[in-house]
This record gives structure tokens, C-alpha cells and sequence, in this order.
């Protein structure tokens, strides 16, 4: 009997439609390190801190995997021009395996909503708007009408909903409140959010270019992205510095062990496309060790 495997061979790339490669297991460190920081600025205020951290964390990382699923669903658009020369059982299948990470992204969501109206009991209606928010930000990333990743909007709007907004929204949900500390704390990990995006375009740089996809970095060029990308990194340090100064993360050195985690990604910049996959990848464990690490700087867990 035929699999889809052998079915699939001759496709180079079609591997990033299979379930596991389309759910991005490395990107959820972006719902992993806000929602932490979220929770553990509302950790002290919490009637019910552990409960409701969880609760936070399991829709968290619901809506990234809901996120994830749906990415590549405009792709069916351009099946033909992603893959040259597909036979007709090979364009089925990846049609099909398109539909299915969908349907399973559009479950997540549903799961994740179900946890936000919980929580929406517990906090009122500044919680469903943000919730609302969250979810029709999530959906429209690569959907239509909206698809404001091709409108090149996807690095700011990421910052905003999946940084700042998830981590305002966790510290809301656990202390029922919410100040402007909070806000200046969520902006240096929040910047690396968007940077885990923005390595995820310069990595597809020539392939969105090729069909069309009017990306941030397809529109700004990739030299100059690069730049922007080594931008937000100085950007996030300076943004500790000055939160120190402030005397809001007492402990910055905490953050200079994340340092060694940026020689490849910047490596991988001067590459070929060819040789920039694992661009993505790297970006997220840095952006990893660097919200763990500013949790230890922040909190002084050690």
C-alpha cells in the first residue's frame, strides 16, 4: 500500500505541512515566556495564584498552537507556485493536510476561548475585550479579509497582542488589576516576541517573495530587516538598562548569560536561504534563555 510518504517524496518542503512540524513546537516559548512573566507580575496579588496561573498557561499556549495551525492556510492559494510540477495525488494530500492543521488550529482556539470566559466570570468585561482581541488577532494573522501578516503588519501586531497584551492580560487575570509597571515591563520580552516573527519572514524571505507574500521584510528588503532584527535585540538590552535605572528589574546581569545564544542567529543572517532554517529556531531559544532569564532578574527567584 502507497503512504503518503512515498506518495510526498519527490516534494522538497512538503514536510512543513505534517502535524508536528505545522503546530512550530520551538514558538511556543512565545505563550510560555509572556504568560509566565504575566503570572508572576500578579503572582503576589493572586487569591488563587496557582489555579489561575494554569488556567493562563493552558490558554496560552492553546491560542499559539491555534495560531500555528492556521499559518499556512493561504497556502492553498499557492500550492502551484510553491511546488512546481505537483502530480494531482500530491496536491491532494497537501490540500488535505492543510484543511486538517486548520481544523485542529479552529479547535485550539475554541478550547482557549472557553478557558478566556472562565476567567471573563472572575474579571468582567475589560477581559473580553481583551479576549476578543486576542482571538480575532490570532484568526486574522494569515486570514482573510484581514491577513495583515501580508500587509506587512505582522512584527508590530505581534508585539502588541502576543507580548504586551498577553502579558498585561495574564497580571490582570491573577491580581484583577492593571498599572503601568506592568506595561514597562513587558517591553523588552515583548520585543524579542515580535523578533521571533521577524526571523520567521527573513528566513522565507525568497519564498514569500516568489508568490507574492508582502511581508514586513518583502517590503523593507532583507538587508534592511537584518538590521531591524540586530535592532531589537540593542533595543530589549537597553530597554533592561533602563528599567534598572528605574529600579524595576534588580538584578540585570541575570541577562548577559543570553549573549552567546545571539553568535548564530547573527551568523545565519549573512547566509544563503538555503542555509537560514535554522534561523527560527535559534531566534526562539534565545528569546527562551532571555525571559527565563528575566524572570530570575526581575523577581529575584534565586
Amino acid at each position: 500500500m502507497t503512504t503518503v510518504s512515498q506518495v510526498m517524496q519527490s516534494v522538497q518542503g512538503w514536510e512543513k505541512y505534517q502535524l508536528i512540524c505545522a503546530a512550530r513546537p520551538f514558538s511556543l516559548t512565545v505563550a510560555l515566556m509572556s504568560c509566565l512573566q504575566g503570572i508572576m507580575l500578579g503572582w503576589a496579588q493572586s487569591a488563587q495564584p496557582l489555579l489561575l496561573g494554569l488556567l493562563i498557561l493552558a490558554g496560552g499556549i492553546l491560542l499559539q498552537f491555534g495560531v500555528n495551525l492556521i499559518n499556512d492556510h493561504s497556502d492553498l492559494k499557492t500550492l502551484d507556485q510553491r511546488f512546481a510540477g505537483l502530480t494531482a495525488a500530491q496536491k491532494y494530500w497537501l490540500q488535505q493536510a492543510i484543511i486538517r492543521n486548520y481544523r485542529l488550529g479552529l479547535v485550539c482556539f475554541a478550547i482557549a476561548g472557553l478557558i478566556g470566559l472562565w476567567l471573563i466570570q472572575l474579571r468582567g468585561l475589560p477581559l473580553l475585550a481583551l479576549c476578543i482581541t486576542g482571538l480575532a488577532g490570532a484568526y486574522y494573522y494569515t486570514q482573510e479579509p484581514i491577513n495583515y501578516k501580508c500587509r506587512g503588519l505582522g512584527v508590530p501586531l505581534v508585539f502588541l497582542l502576543m507580548g504586551v497584551m498577553m502579558i498585561g492580560g495574564a497580571s490582570y487575570v491573577m491580581s484583577g488589576s492593571y498599572d503601568w509597571t506592568v506595561f514597562y515591563l513587558s517591553l523588552p520580552l515583548s520585543l524579542l516576541t515580535a523578533l521571533l516573527l521577524l526571523s520567521n519572514e527573513l528566513r522565507d524571505y525568497e519564498a514569500d517573495q516568489q508568490v507574492g507574500q508582502t511581508t514586513l521584510t518583502v517590503r523593507i528588503g532583507y538587508d534592511f530587516a537584518c538590521k531591524l532584527y540586530k535592532g531589537m535585540v540593542y533595543l530589549s538590552f537597553i530597554l533592561v538598562a533602563l528599567l534598572t535605572w528605574q529600579g524595576l528589574v534588580p538584578s540585570p546581569w541575570w541577562l548577559l548569560l543570553s549573549l552567546p545564544a545571539l553568535r548564530q542567529p547573527f551568523t545565519l543572517l549573512k547566509q544563503p536561504a538555503e542555509q537560514r532554517q535554522a534561523l527560527t529556531p535559534l531566534t526562539g531559544r534565545f528569546h527562551t534563555l532571555f525571559g527565563a532569564l528575566l524572570l530570575l532578574a526581575s523577581f529575584e527567584i534565586l
